[in-house]
């Protein structure tokens, strides 16, 4: 019996619910021993009882004055316990768990890279960013990356040589709970969100899942979809997620948002009713700066929705352009607002390409075929 300790760390536990808790439940169910370290809400370790749960205070984003209070609270968890591995996501968790994990001597430390975070910034935190992802990748035995581009934009930026690089399958976080995204309930699902957002039955609605933040192209969006309403008074944009402050948008667009009643702040919502809320949703849009594998993509698929989202590393692998989503360069108000009118003026199209997403979910990115993915991946690594 596989009698291996594993430890996962990352910041804060809403990425553990969304990206890793169905990975290392499989991985239990297979023998590992595994802990979940990250800041805990209310009630997370009640949902993981297979796992030993230790909450951790920590914020996302680099904090000098949390570095060496962090390493150290993980330095001595880390080496009281004896781990095989220390598996770590997040840019912070992962530079603090690399440090730690190396000085007490964890085997095999081993750094998901889901998404390079500095490639969006410029200057100094730039340059502070990238040392901390090139430290991060060379404390770490092996490197996990989120996709084949991604991983040669690692090997490229000199974060990590190509022999301790790889990709998981075609790419991706834990892939979809197809399962769970139910077509047939999806017409039942649009008509209660509808109503409760007081939406209107036949309004076309742009929607959006992720954290608000000028990162994930929320300027963009806003400002693209305010042209669009000029002429149309019948869309609807949908944005369900939290507003992140750390990389605000503009505050005069966010101001006009919050003023406008075509324009919806649900704020976070339950795992379990994501599906729901995708399910009101006409097109996703994505216009996203930088990202890993874009699991809402992939849900927004399962979902047989149309996609818009940005041609850069990971989106751009997830979508296959003009089948199951239209491509869009990053920054570009006006391509995204192009996007956004085609879809929603033509009907046609819009359904073949949300039947061809629902296809490339079935064919690529069921949670079944990921989660055994990642058990052979983790039992190659043991045994290596």
């Amino acid at each position: 019996m596989n009698d291996t300790k594993l430890c996962f760390v990352t910041t804060i536990s809403k990425v553990m619910d969304w990206f890793v808790c169905d990975s290392t439940r499989n991985l239990s169910k297979n023998g590992y021993d595994i802990t979940l370290i990250c800041n805990m809400d209310e009630g997370f370790a009640e949902r993981n009882k297979y796992a030993e749960c230790i909450s951790i205070d920590m914020k996302r984003g680099i904090n000098v004055k949390e570095i060496i209070p962090t390493i150290t609270k993980l330095y001595k968890i880390f080496k009281k316990n004896n781990y095989d591995i220390v598996q770590y996501t997040s840019p912070n968790a992962a530079f603090y768990s690399s440090i730690a994990a190396f000085l007490a001597g964890v085997p095999i430390r081993l750094y998901s890279q889901w998404g390079i975070r500095y490639i969006s910034l410029t200057g100094v935190k730039r340059s502070v960013f990238k040392l901390v992802e090139k430290i991060t990748c060379r404390l770490s035995t092996d490197v996990y990356e989120v996709s084949p581009m991604n991983r040669e934009l690692a090997i490229s930026e000199g974060l990590c040589k190509g022999d301790k690089i790889s990709v998981i399958g075609r790419g991706g976080t834990i892939g979809v709970d197809l399962s769970a995204c139910d077509l047939e309930a999806k017409p039942k699902w649009r008509k209660e969100l509808r109503s409760n957002y007081s939406i209107p039955d036949d309004a076309f609605i742009y929607g959006y899942l992720g954290r608000v933040n000028a990162d994930k192209g929320i300027n963009e969006l806003l400002s693209a979809f305010k042209n669009i309403l000029l002429d149309d008074d019948n869309v609807y944009l949908v944005l369900v997620g939290m507003y992140d402050d750390s990389n605000p948008i503009y505050q005069d667009l966010y101001l006009w948002a919050k003023d406008s009643r075509h324009v919806v702040f649900t704020g976070n919502v339950p795992v379990d009713e994501v599906y729901h809320h995708l399910s009101m949703f006409d097109v996703l849009t994505h216009p996203t700066y930088r990202e890993g594998f874009g699991k809402v993509l992939q849900e927004a698929m399962g979902m047989q929705l149309p996609i818009i989202t940005t041609n850069i590393p990971g989106p751009s692998e997830v979508v296959e352009k003009d089948v199951s989503g239209i491509l869009v360069s990053d920054h570009s108000i006006d391509e995204l607002e192009k996007a956004m009118v085609f879809l929603k003026n033509d009907s046609a199209f819009c359904k073949k390409m949300s039947i061809e997403a629902r296809k490339q979910a079935e064919m690529y990115y069921d949670r079944k075929v990921m989660l055994k993915n990642i058990l052979d991946e983790m039992n190659n690594l043991v045994g290596r």
